[in-house]
């Protein structure tokens, strides 16, 4: 079974910058596209990023290109999402997860969830 778990969150000011991490386990984490949701109060979960199996492509939503990047390391078995230029409109759950297919902007077609880790950007 693969476990994700997601650190770095925090309380930060508009305009800073912050990485988030997730670290993966159970299974063969090269075989598996990886992706950054984030859910607001009273909001849906949305896309932030994602990142193919081999980090060959990323994709991003338009909200956030050009603030935020993701990566990651498969000898670490961890992908990361590295924010800069922080609104307050970012705060958020943000969640990681992993996912076998090759469609990689749906919620629905990832497979296994971390259990997010909080984002506060203070005005």
């Amino acid at each position: 079974q693969v476990q994700l778990v997601e650190s770095g969150g925090g309380l930060v000011q508009a305009g800073d910058s912050l990485r988030l991490s997730c670290a993966f386990s159970g299974r063969t984490f090269s075989s598996y596209a990886m992706g950054w949701f984030r859910q607001a109060p009273g909001k849906q979960r949305e896309f932030v990023l994602a990142i193919t199996q081999s980090g060959d492509r990323t994709y991003y939503a338009d909200s956030v290109k050009d603030r935020f990047t993701i990566s990651r390391d498969n000898a670490k078995t961890t992908v990361y999402l590295q924010m800069n230029s922080l609104k307050p409109e970012d705060t958020a759950v943000y969640y990681c997860a992993a996912t076998w297919n090759s469609y990689l902007v749906d919620a629905y077609r990832y497979h296994y969830w971390g259990q997010g880790t909080q984002v506060t950007v203070s005005s």
